[in-house]
Parts: C-alpha cells; structure tokens; sequence
C-alpha cells in the first residue's frame, strides 16, 4: 500500500516541478513590456497632430493648385528607444512624425529632441556596401516591428544648432507594395545616431482615425 502511494507522489512531484520549469522558460523568453511614450507625455501626441497638420496643408496646396479634389488619410509615428530592434536602446530622446495620404503621395513632417549624440553621418560612416540614397540619419523602412526592414526612403533634415533636436520632411511618391505596407502598419521610421549607430529611435506610421 505505501509504494502503491509513493508512485502517484512521485508524479506529482515530477508534475510540479515541470511546470515550474515551462513557467521559468516562458518568464525568461517573453519580450519586455514597451513603455508607451504617448501615455506618459501626451504632448507628443499634440506634436504629432501638428505634423499631420502640415502634411495636410501641403497635399491640399498642392491639389488646389492643379485644380484637383483631395481625400488624405493620416498616419502618426512616436519615435523611442523602446522600439529598436533587437535591443531597445535607453534614451531621453524622443522623434514625433506625421504623415498625410493623398492616392499614392505621402507627405511626412516631423521632429527629434534631446538625442544623445549627433546624427550618424552616412558621408563618412557609410553602409558595407554603402547606399547612395541613404542621405541623411533618419529614413523610412518596410518590416515587421520584430525585424530590421529594407530600406525605403530617406528624410531632409534640418539641425538645430545643438545637433541633437531637428525637423524632418519628405515627400513620396509610393509603389503598391509600400501602400499595402503603410496601411497595414509595415512601414517604419527609424533614426540613427553616432553613438547608437544601428538606431536610437524607432516607430510605426500607424493609421489615424
């Protein structure tokens, strides 16, 4: 009767401690919660509506001019350190951008504050193999938010005289492959830095409503 009870003991013993083990491993594996810079700093978010804001004059600028209606859609990115694939970088620094839609036309306005060093200069530390269009440190790309996507497109900067907090625009004239990119949340801006030159922020053009 004893060793009859020591077996099912036994197993629950094994039972247990197997699901301590699965529960380490998945505690271990799981990506770390992103921190949300929008929810802690909505200022950013009225940033980015005035980046919108700018986008949409210049489509309707330029729609009015040519005698031609307009219908644009909205897209917003908050730049963070959080966002960088695959290591997130610790940062005070912070990018808005906003972006409006007319047909296959993207028109992107935006800004960076507080970045811990310079803007990587692609002029004297290029790519292996260097890329002629990439002309500046701060450039679209297409991919999952859990891979590092092709490069797309670079913005014009304009720096401020610190170095570390500038204005960013670009306007685009997008292929059908990009447009299902951009609506589906597959495009990215992405900003590199001297001291962080694989990136220090990163975020989503994400569909406004």
């Amino acid at each position: 009767m004893i060793q009859f009870l020591r077996k099912p003991q036994k197993f629950l013993s094994s039972l247990v401690l197997s699901i301590c083990v699965c529960l380490f491993a998945i505690n271990i594996s799981a990506p770390a919660h992103s921190v949300n810079l929008a929810a802690v700093n909505p200022q950013l978010i009225d940033t980015a509506i005035n980046y919108q804001h700018q986008a949409e004059a210049e489509l309707i600028a330029e729609q009015t001019s040519i005698g031609q209606s307009y219908t644009f859609t909205r897209f917003a990115a908050i730049l963070t350190g959080d966002e960088i694939y695959p290591n997130a970088v610790s940062t005070a620094a912070a990018g808005v951008v906003g972006a409006a839609l007319n047909g296959d036309r993207l028109i992107v306005r935006g800004g960076f504050y507080d970045l811990s060093s310079p803007l990587r200069d692609y002029a004297t530390d290029p790519l292996v193999p260097p890329n002629p269009n990439i002309t500046s440190g701060v450039h679209i790309h297409k991919g999952a938010p859990t891979a590092n996507g092709a490069f797309q497109y670079a913005l014009q900067v304009t720096v401020n005289p610190n170095g570390l907090s500038g204005g960013l625009k670009g306007e685009y004239k997008l292929t059908s492959e990009q447009l299902q990119a951009l609506n589906s949340g597959g495009l990215y801006v992405d900003l590199h830095t001297k001291a962080n030159r694989a990136g220090e922020l990163r975020g989503i053009l994400k569909l406004q409503s």
